[in-house]
């Protein structure tokens, strides 16, 4: 099993869908439940053997991406890791937020 990191932004990210659902839904709880569900999700990625994701050349050459209920994972594999770049919601302009 690979170790899970979260980068930085990703850590963002996912405080800034947690607010987003919060607001959207009236509730802490749902909000929470919806973050929770992304975070099981990167880790069944980091969990699994082999070379899971869609490459994504066109953003970098190491980045692969998951989409978990109209958020797109980005990771790339780091050695005995899987590092999580960002999660952004499937409509974004995706290139503006992966260098």
């Amino acid at each position: 099993m690979r170790r899970l990191i979260y980068l930085a932004a990703a850590e963002r990210d996912l405080v800034s869908i947690l607010e987003y659902i919060t607001r959207e839904s009236g509730s802490l709880a749902i909000g929470r439940g919806f973050t929770d569900q992304l975070e099981a999700h990167c880790a069944k990625l980091a969990s699994l053997p082999g070379t899971l994701g869609r490459p994504r050349p066109e953003l970098r050459t190491d980045i692969r991406s998951s989409v978990y209920k109209g958020y797109v994972v980005f990771f790339r594999y780091r050695e005995d890791a899987l590092e999580v770049v960002n999660i952004l919601e499937g409509h974004r302009d995706i290139e503006t937020f992966i260098s």
